[in-house]
Parts: structure tokens; C-alpha cells; sequence
């Protein structure tokens, strides 16, 4: 992947140009496929999904950012949804 994928939720820019996840709005973060575990759940009973980025490996302690999304904001930012889904595909390609 060389383009870069951007999002905006709220406050919250999100981009992802195939190897750093960047999140800009009240604290920066960068997380790099290498060292990231992301699990997006949900949908609850009420529509919200919980999206948790570890600046870890699976099961290894680390810096996480969580965060939940209404489901009028999951249904509204599909280009959130895209990049969440390319990050995915990155970390896996990383680790095959």
C-alpha cells in the first residue's frame, strides 16, 4: 500500500499510509504494524463497537488507545471503517 487513507470522526483525523496509523485530535498518537494489535467489537444491543489499538503483540502489556464508536458514527464514517480494515490487512500481511 503506498496511498494514504484518511478519516475524520468528530475531532478525531485518523490517516494510514500502509505501515503508521496516525490519530490527531486532543493527544497524538503513532502506532506502527509491527508493534500494533487492533480489535474493533461490537456491534452491543444498543449499536456501539469498541475499537482498541495495543502499541503491543497479542497479549503483551503496552500503550492502548480505546475508544467507542455510536452507531450512527460507524454508520457515518465509512471511510473510518475502510481504514480500520486496511490497518487489519497491513498487521497481517506483517506477520504472515
Amino acid at each position: 500500500m503506498h496511498d494514504e487513507i484518511t478519516a475524520r470522526v468528530g475531532f478525531q483525523f485518523y490517516s494510514f499510509d500502509g505501515r503508521i496509523l496516525e490519530i490527531f485530535g486532543g493527544h497524538p498518537n503513532r502506532f506502527h504494524i509491527r508493534n500494533l494489535h487492533l480489535s474493533v467489537t461490537g456491534p452491543d444491543r444498543k449499536g456501539r463497537r469498541t475499537v482498541t489499538i495495543v502499541h503491543a503483540p497479542p497479549g503483551a502489556s503496552g500503550h492502548s488507545l480505546s475508544w467507542q464508536a455510536t452507531a450512527a458514527e460507524w454508520e457515518q464514517s465509512p471511510d473510518l471503517v475502510a481504514l480500520l480494515e486496511a490497518v487489519q490487512a497491513s498487521v497481517e500481511r506483517e506477520r504472515a
